[in-house]
């Protein structure tokens, strides 16, 4: 036996197996084995505890255990002598985690049961080593993490963990944030050092950051985007966006927070609407004749409740002021018989003498409605439009219309803040993007994150094989949450099915979700059962 053999077993040797019980090991420790640490080649091991790790040599096979619990007896000195040789023991609850083979490798899973006698060792550092290698020979790692056992560095594969969806849990102020930085920040620093090249072309990380907590210089990495987006003023950067994409009935719908069933299917036709006039020659005279058109048929109903609500949307389209600046009433000729139930200018009456509407304050003033050159008020014109045709065709209802507008119309102000449709410069001018959240109100806070990754999920799909794409959320809650009362049913609904078919189809496509919450319990059971939790 060589002298290291001796050395071993004199210094790391903590006792013997006394007991098989199932799965369970039960390890009488030697009694002069009882010191917190011990001192082996320059080391200082630290003794057995529960958490630690001991081997079982059993033939040419280590067997390594983890400890769960142990038992220790207080000396019987005073009490009967027959005793006194099993008081004073500690006996350590061993559960097995795997084996290590001859050639050093750490496999996990049981193997074998060790037999009553195998004597049990601490593991040297070498060893805590081979246990908890989860990188290949000739793979990337990163040292990310430290054994619990002694404080050794840890390597985790590259190929292993990034090409998975991750989970980050724990309480406020545990570290969550800091564990999901170095973790992208070593990545990062991996995949550079392996191809920068190929890295920036084929690898996209986008996220989103709700506490402004990754927008420092060098957080991440020094070559990114940061896009510092704010509702409360118009200083903040814009996200570019061409028309083509903010026009697209998916992110419409999400902007507008559209039901399913009846705003969604309005927004389609006012949709096709839009496009159907841009793609003629004269965009505006096209519109106008449409106005015209509608106005004719509105002054010649009969109902007069359809007829006052019609042209009450006219007011939201047509000028609201003269070159004076003085209001413009645009019904301001017209009255109403009631016996006849029609409009009247002056004594002609516009329904037997439909000649005479070309004449009214409201048909004229068609000559001055100017499209504003901003993709979002266009739309809102042309859903008032689409929403007249409705109307008179008895095909929509105002209560159930309306609203979606209104929507649309108030959240004009904050999708300016955020997008810029006139940039088509692409949202990836690095590979690496934080979307900084954290001075946006709550409900863009909730808006962009969908918008956005469902956006640049369908546009990776159709980038081909090859190429991946990390989608970080940190306080995911704050947009995976399954109790929200903010918002109505269906918008939750389709924000949860959004992320959820994302983290379910994803893999096949190279998308990857980490994620990183405090409150793991309020998020979707199906994003977190697909996680891989740390």
């Amino acid at each position: 036996m060589s002298d290291r053999r001796l050395l071993e077993q004199a210094v790391l040797r903590v006792g013997e197996v006394t007991a098989v019980e199932g799965r369970s090991i039960l390890v009488t420790v030697d009694r002069d084995k009882n010191l917190s640490e011990l001192f082996f080649e320059g080391d200082i091991l630290r003794n057995t505890a529960v958490g630690s790790y001991i081997e079982i040599q059993k033939g040419f096979l280590g067997l390594i255990g983890k400890v769960d619990g142990e038992t220790a007896q207080q000396p019987f000195l005073d009490r009967d002598p027959r005793y006194r040789d099993l008081s004073g023991t500690r006996t350590l609850r061993v559960s097995l985690v795997g084996y290590l083979q001859r050639c050093g490798t750490f496999m996990g899973g049981t193997k074998e049961l060790p037999l009553v006698g195998n004597e049990a060792f601490l593991l040297t550092k070498e060893k805590v080593h081979q246990v908890h290698s989860l990188v290949d020979e000739n793979a990337i790692g990163l040292n990310i993490a430290k054994s619990d056992y002694e404080g050794y560095d840890i390597s985790l594969p590259v190929d292993g963990l990034m090409n998975s969806h991750i989970a980050i849990f724990g309480n406020t102020g545990s570290g969550k944030s800091n564990t999901l930085a170095i973790l992208y920040q070593e990545f990062i620093e991996a995949m550079e050092k392996r191809n920068i090249a190929a890295f920036r072309e084929n690898c996209r990380i986008l996220l989103f950051d709700f506490n402004g907590e990754y927008s420092g210089i060098n957080c991440l990495t020094a070559n990114k985007t940061t896009y510092s987006l704010s509702t409360a003023n118009e200083k903040g950067d814009k996200i570019p966006l061409a028309d083509t994409g903010l026009l697209d009935i998916e992110m419409i719908s999400i902007l507008s927070d559209a039901t399913e069933k009846t705003q969604k299917p309005f927004l389609k036709r006012a949709l096709r609407l839009h496009n159907r006039i841009h793609e003629g020659e004269n965009p505006i005279d096209h519109t106008r004749s449409v106005l015209r058109q509608q106005i004719k048929k509105i002054l010649q109903m009969s109902d007069k409740v359809r007829a006052d609500l019609l042209l009450d949307y006219l007011r939201r389209l047509l000028p609201e002021v003269d070159d004076k600046g003085d209001p413009i009433e645009i019904a301001a000729d017209l009255d109403w018989n009631n016996k006849n139930h029609e409009f009247t200018l002056g004594t002609d009456y516009l329904k037997t003498k439909p000649e005479k509407i070309n004449e009214t304050i409201v048909y004229k003033l068609v000559d001055k409605f100017e499209f504003k050159n901003d993709i979002i008020h266009d739309f809102i014109s042309f859903c008032y439009i689409q929403l007249i045709y409705d109307v008179l065709s008895n095909r929509a209802q105002n209560e159930h219309i309306a609203p979606v507008i209104n929507k649309l119309n108030g959240k004009q102000g904050d999708i300016r803040k955020i997008f810029d449709p006139a940039n088509k410069g692409d949202l990836f001018s690095a590979n690496v993007v934080v979307i900084d959240l954290h001075d946006t109100n709550l409900e863009m806070k909730k808006t962009i994150p969908l918008l956005l990754s469902r956006k640049i999920y369908h546009e990776h799909k159709k980038r081909g094989t090859g190429k991946t794409l990390s989608i970080v959320i940190d306080e995911a809650h704050n947009i995976l949450s399954t109790e929200s009362f903010r918002e109505s049913e269906s918008w939750k609904d389709y924000r949860l099915e959004t992320f959820e078919e994302i983290i379910k189809e994803g893999r096949k496509f190279g998308v990857f979700v980490t994620i990183a919450s405090q409150r793991p319990n309020d998020i979707s059971a199906t994003v977190t059962s697909q996680a891989w939790p740390t």
